[in-house]
């Protein structure tokens, strides 16, 4: 009877042990949507036709992945695409583009390279990142992925910057910059540059359209033969939002509102953009 008994929990806890395992592949393999209006893409891209859209609560089944996109089952039987990082947002990414979108940030300079100085000798490469900081967390509350090419005060080569957004399929790459004069304080203004026709063009105007409200002088959009835009597939901008060693400038510069009011308007530049190519 013990024998019997023995055995009865032997199975049991081998029955228990093989449905914990079963139901954590399970789980694992699974994705509980956690935004409403989650789009599902035809294919693995942003510009690929949407299929559907998915509510909170639903579940879907991982069945594959290609380029950061998961491929799932959704509604018991169809099949299609949605970004991995949007798949968890808990914030709801309404309906949008912007949500599929990966966008690289590029602070400007960094580690050895400290940049263009302002007048009391602060650093370029300081006010890059911060501006760049800002602006990422105001992309990822709108559903975005972004990807930072430094998160301190590093150096990253000319060539690794651009080589970032290639790796990781950017939709966008946005370098931030502070201009700088032959003298101190004989030019004023902010400027946004392209190297690329078409794409990265329309990004840059796109983007400097909503940088009307500064209270700086928007120079407009421009060619610029720079690097970090030049080598690179992927639509791009260098932002170049203000003279480090004009007095006026860099008070605005390092002053926090003007640093709210520039991240905000990039992230209504790039949304305006991606609403525009991607419908």
């Amino acid at each position: 009877m013990k024998f019997k008994k023995y055995k009865l929990t032997i199975s049991l806890f081998f029955t228990l042990s093989v449905l914990i395992t079963i139901i954590g592949m399970f789980l694992h393999n699974n994705i509980l949507v956690k935004s409403n209006s989650l789009l599902i893409n035809q294919k693995p891209d942003i510009s690929s036709k949407v299929e559907n859209k998915v509510n909170i609560g639903t579940r879907l089944q991982i069945i594959g992945s290609k380029n950061h996109w998961y491929r799932v089952v959704y509604h018991k039987n169809k099949i299609g695409w949605v970004p991995k990082w949007s798949s968890n947002r808990i914030i709801a990414p309404k309906n949008n583009k912007l949500a599929q979108s990966t966008i690289v940030l590029d602070p400007g300079h960094g580690g050895s390279d400290s940049g263009a100085l302002s007048s009391n000798n602060d650093y370029e490469k300081k006010y890059t990142l911060i501006f760049a900081e800002k602006t990422k967390k105001k992309l990822e509350r709108l559903g975005a992925n972004v990807i930072l090419t430094r998160n301190k005060d590093e150096f990253v080569s000319l060539q690794r910057r651009p080589q970032i957004a290639s790796d990781n399929k950017a939709t966008i790459f946005v370098s931030f910059h502070f201009d700088s004069s032959n003298s101190k304080n004989s030019a004023s203004g902010f400027t946004s540059y392209f190297y690329h026709p078409n794409r990265s063009y329309k990004l840059a105007k796109s983007i400097n359209n909503n940088l009307n409200n500064l209270p700086l002088k928007n120079r407009g959009t421009d060619f610029g033969n720079y690097l970090v835009i030049r080598d690179t597939v992927t639509p791009s901008v260098l932002l170049e939002m203000g003279y480090i060693n004009n007095d006026k400038d860099f008070s605005k510069i390092k002053n926090l509102s003007y640093q709210n009011t520039v991240s905000n308007d990039v992230c209504n530049g790039i949304r305006t953009y991606i609403d525009k190519e991607y419908k």
